[in-house]
């Protein structure tokens, strides 16, 4: 079974940029996306094959979710719960017969960390989330997670150190959830793999200089962990500022 994830920057946008090529040769069994910034009715999407499922945020031009699944859930669900996050649009569920899919774009902390208590707030609420899943059957979230976790997993970590998306508080949060037994795919095969990223700025050229972070993931359930067979990050794919990020089951 193979998995996709792809925060497009924009789903529109990506569109322009070669979105539906990158699709159809990718040919995934369930492809997600982050950052669609759509509001319902704006885009219809042809895709042949494919059950679409979208959670929009309330506010325009922000934030947003999808799942395409080529086999029907047995169940879908949007958001978790908790009104003061499901607002935004950022995670979608689909249960399976064997376990539970859910894409999830992690709020970013922003500028000056203006937002990182409301951040904290979010993981564990997350984390409580997954873990309730768990209890029925086992889980594998994927998504934009917003944080390097640790730094290799960033081109300059001694700068970035009070900057969003590598604080000491995000990168504790996702310490926690591997704790709590949620395997990050792409280290379990790759552990000590450097400059390998999937997002660059688009200042500064980033891109061409390699100068990324890896913030994109699929994490598993550890009872899952044998059936992992490949985990792939396609720094190769633009359209977006960030790439798309492949597990195999």
């Amino acid at each position: 079974m193979k998995l996709v994830s792809w925060n497009v920057n924009g789903i529109r946008a990506c569109i322009g940029k070669g979105f539906l090529e990158v699709f159809e040769q990718m040919d995934a069994d369930v492809f997600c996306l982050q950052e669609t910034k759509l509001s319902q009715g704006q885009l219809e999407l042809d895709l042949p094959g494919y059950y679409q499922y979208w959670n929009y945020a309330e506010k325009k031009g922000y934030s947003g979710t999808a799942i395409f699944s080529k086999k029907e859930p047995v169940s879908i669900s949007y958001g978790i719960g908790i009104p003061e996050h499901d607002k935004e649009g950022r995670v979608i569920t689909a249960e399976y017969e064997e376990f539970y899919f859910v894409t999830v774009y992690t709020p970013n902390s922003q500028n000056e960390l203006a937002r990182l208590s409301y951040r904290m707030q979010w993981e564990d609420d997350f984390l409580n989330y997954v873990k309730e899943l768990e209890k029925k059957k086992p889980v594998i979230y994927a998504g934009d997670l917003n944080v390097a976790h640790k730094e290799i997993d960033l081109k300059n970590p001694k700068t970035n150190q009070k900057n969003a998306g590598f604080t000491k508080e995000e990168r504790e949060k996702m310490t926690r959830a591997i704790e709590s037994g949620f395997v990050d795919s792409f280290r379990y095969f790759y552990p000590e793999q450097e400059g390998i990223y999937s997002w660059w700025s688009y200042r500064f050229k980033a891109r061409e200089k390699n100068a990324g972070w890896r913030i994109d993931y699929f994490m598993v359930s550890e009872s899952l962990k044998e059936n992992m067979k490949s985990a792939k990050i396609h720094t190769d794919i633009l359209g977006s500022d960030h790439c798309p990020v492949e597990l195999i089951m």
